[in-house]
């Protein structure tokens, strides 16, 4: 029932029976017309010849063309499907076109009993004849009788068998009937070839517009050569989704500069108030160092040279800590959030480690640990050598804080280990000493958090080293981490080959 509903919402279905509708009630209105009024018509035209030889007739004798009169009359009897009879003035029967006119003895009087002339429908009278539509009580046949004295006297009497409307009418209707069926049944192949060539594009511009509505701008309509309505409507939305297109492409982009701005701001809101907080958090205790040994030094705690001058040096050393913890956290911010630029060129990675492990030597010294390299000569990278150097450095610092003795082995190991099939090289950093918890493997990446807490802050560092690593690895996209071993600690990174 629903497809049913549906089939009859749609235009092509309505045309066809709207189309289909128009040619039935032509049809019906033709039987009805053919009913109705071609009995009127017919009787109309049939009087108008009954005057019409009445007054040819009446031409013939007041023009005394007596002699050739019976051939005419012939010929117009025969012509018209007539039947005439003339008396003259004495009523004798001077022609008749039809012996069984008023029977063979043309009487008068028998024809006015058989006829009956006194009833019937008047159809016309005036003062030269009457025209009446009569029923033959003998035969049973209805006709139109016109009887007339004409201007020489004589008598005359025309008449039509009118029984011939109703067989007439009868066939009429039955050819009409045939006629309706044929009619139909080319008709629903017209109009159906008719509404599919305008219904068709309609449904396409429906379709068009339907994929327009979903922000699909990809089908166009298919312009014809005809100079018409619906193809000037298809110019007219292809003309439309052309520009909906083109104004949505820009929308979309000016969205997308939009949500850059607002994500731009929001990190610039987040790193604020991180930094913030960070420092906050990380000057809370150099501050009160340096409150609580500058009261000393106002209140003259310590009366000798010697203790003033040990005050001094610690408030100086807080503040330098200050200094270098406030700047690594803005170029630390900067990492983060994308604020960097890398300055990426080749360089001999080998060439870099050594100088960090030189640079590192006094700190290894009063560790008293010794740095294993295990790499070729030469290794060719593209990055930015201040990052990685920061990278390196930062692995190896973390490395000589946590080293211990184990298994009477104290040393620390920097591998570098090719792999020229996917064109990068894994850095290695290991040492010897205590494995880091299970789940302190990825806390160690955040800022300032330290594995061992109960580390002074001398040997503890600022807790943000790891972080760097992190944010520097994250900008370049590519693999770094720490993973426990048997007698130690082994943290990596990854960078591209230059081959």
């Amino acid at each position: 029932m629903n497809k049913i509903k549906n089939a009859f919402k749609s235009v092509r279905i309505k045309l066809f029976a709207t189309l289909s509708l128009v040619i039935l009630i032509i049809i019906v209105f033709l039987i009805l017309v053919n009913n109705f009024v071609f009995g009127q018509f017919y009787l109309y035209s049939k009087t108008k010849a009954l005057k019409s030889v009445y007054r040819t007739v009446n031409n013939y004798y007041s023009n005394e063309q007596e002699e050739n009169i019976e051939t005419e009359l012939e010929k117009i009897a025969i012509q018209n499907n007539f039947d005439i009879l003339i008396k003259n003035d004495q009523n004798v029967n001077i022609y008749t076109s039809n012996k069984d006119f008023f029977s063979t003895l043309g009487q008068m009087n028998e024809m006015t009993n058989r006829f009956n002339t006194n009833i019937g429908q008047v159809i016309e009278e005036n003062s030269k004849f009457t025209i009446k539509k009569m029923r033959d009580i003998k035969t049973g046949i209805s006709y139109i009788l016109l009887s007339s004295t004409i201007d020489n006297g004589y008598l005359l009497y025309i008449r039509i068998p009118i029984n011939s409307i109703q067989e007439s009418v009868k066939i009429s209707n039955n050819f009409l009937y045939l006629m309706a069926g044929f009619t139909i049944l080319i008709a629903a192949v017209i109009v159906s070839y008719v509404t599919r060539k305008f219904t068709d594009p309609i449904l396409e511009l429906n379709d068009i517009a339907k994929k327009m509505s979903n922000l699909d701008f990809s089908h166009k309509y298919r312009i014809t050569g005809a100079d018409d309505e619906i193809n000037n409507l298809g110019k007219s939305i292809n003309v439309m989704s052309e520009k909906l297109e083109k104004t949505i492409k820009q929308l979309r982009s000016t969205n997308t500069e939009l949500e850059k701005d607002i994500e731009e701001k929001s990190k610039i809101d987040e790193m604020r108030k991180s930094f913030i907080s960070d420092v906050s958090h990380e000057l809370k205790t150099p501050i009160a160092l340096i409150q609580g040994y500058s009261e000393g030094l106002l209140e003259n705690v310590n009366t000798d040279e010697e203790s003033r001058k040990f005050y001094a040096e610690v408030i100086l050393d807080e503040t330098n800590k200050m200094d270098r913890l406030v700047k690594q956290l803005l170029d630390l911010m900067k990492l983060e959030y994308g604020k960097r630029e890398f300055n990426d060129k080749k360089f001999n990675i080998v060439e870099l480690e050594k100088e960090v492990v030189r640079k590192s030597q006094v700190m290894l010294e009063e560790k008293e640990v010794e740095v294993k390299l295990e790499t070729p000569d030469e290794i060719n990278v593209i990055a930015d050598d201040f990052y990685i150097e920061q990278v390196i450095g930062n692995y190896l610092t973390n490395a000589v804080k946590h080293v211990k003795e184990v298994n009477k082995e104290k040393y620390i190991k920097i591998q570098n280990l090719v792999n020229v099939e996917e064109n990068k090289v894994c850095i290695k950093v290991f040492n010897t000493g205590e494995n880091i918890p299970e789940e302190d493997l990825d806390r160690v990446w955040k800022r300032f958090y330290k594995v061992d807490e109960s580390r002074n802050r001398n040997d503890g560092g600022s807790g943000i080293g790891l972080s760097f690593v992190k944010a520097i690895m994250q900008n370049y996209q590519k693999s770094y981490g720490v993973v426990n071993k048997e007698n130690g600690v082994e943290f990596y990174f990854e960078l591209e080959l230059d081959c």
